[in-house]
């Protein structure tokens, strides 16, 4: 029998935590709780943590701080909670690595939702023991050395090494990656990365692409793979092969 999955919640305050622990409990999935960062760290440290919900206006660390210090140590899912008008507040936590945001006041409904789609997103699909033998069907992308596992949701560079990506930074990847030396504009990104699960802004796509650059660029201020076209979009400028 599969483990519940254990989502982190980090907020200070009570309500907000208890409320959460108590729907998400309720619907099969183990809960536990941080009110600051001192906590949180010392959850992750002990605890296999499927998915952590972030708010970001706390006392003394604030979300953003936290973000990142996770982002550090792990791949492991984030969804930022925040105002409901708080667009920069959207988007800093984006640049911070979060996968997914959420507006306060918030439905309890919404919040399982989203956590789901998250984890569909960012679970690697199941590897069968054939697996090797289902490279020719393209599965896995390759260009300049680097090569995008489409399976296992893995990024490995020339010399083989993974580099860690969020689920927004694969999907991008990967949607790039397939229409090589094709202009894409923001809509035709977002369409295809989120599915307009998202609200439509483009700071969104934007802030996945500067972070993508910084892990795949030799030069993220003047990149070679992710080319703007200004008044278009991006290009991918790199041949692609499939493997």
């Amino acid at each position: 029998m599969s483990e519940p999955l254990h989502i982190l919640v980090v907020d200070d305050e009570d309500r907000i935590r208890t409320m959460l622990r108590r729907y998400l409990a309720e619907e099969g999935i183990k809960v536990s709780e941080a009110a600051d960062g001192k906590a949180m760290r010392a959850v992750l440290d002990r605890e296999k943590i499927d998915l952590v919900l972030l708010d970001l206006v706390m006392p003394g660390e604030d979300g953003l701080t936290l973000a990142r210090a996770i982002r550090q140590r792990s791949p492991v899912p984030i969804i930022i909670l925040t105002g409901k008008g708080d667009l920069i507040d959207r988007v800093a936590g984006l640049e911070a690595g979060a996968d997914d945001y959420i507006a306060k006041p918030f439905h309890l409904r919404e919040v399982l939702a989203r956590i789901r789609t998250v984890l569909r997103r960012t679970q690697p699909l199941p590897v069968s023991p054939d697996t090797a033998a289902t490279d020719n069907a393209g599965t896995t992308l390759r260009f300049q050395g680097w090569s995008l596992d489409l399976v296992r949701r893995e990024l490995r560079r020339p010399g083989g090494d993974v580099v860690p990506l969020t689920s927004g930074e694969f999907e991008l990847l990967r949607v790039l990656a397939r229409n090589p030396n094709r202009v894409l504009n923001r809509d035709q990104l977002m369409d295809q990365v989120k599915g307009r699960e998202w609200e439509a802004f483009d700071r969104t796509i934007d802030t996945q692409v500067v972070r993508l650059r910084r892990k795949i660029e030799r030069d993220p201020q003047h990149p070679e793979l992710i080319k703007t076209v200004r008044g278009a979009g991006y290009v991918f400028a790199a041949a692609v092969s499939r493997g």
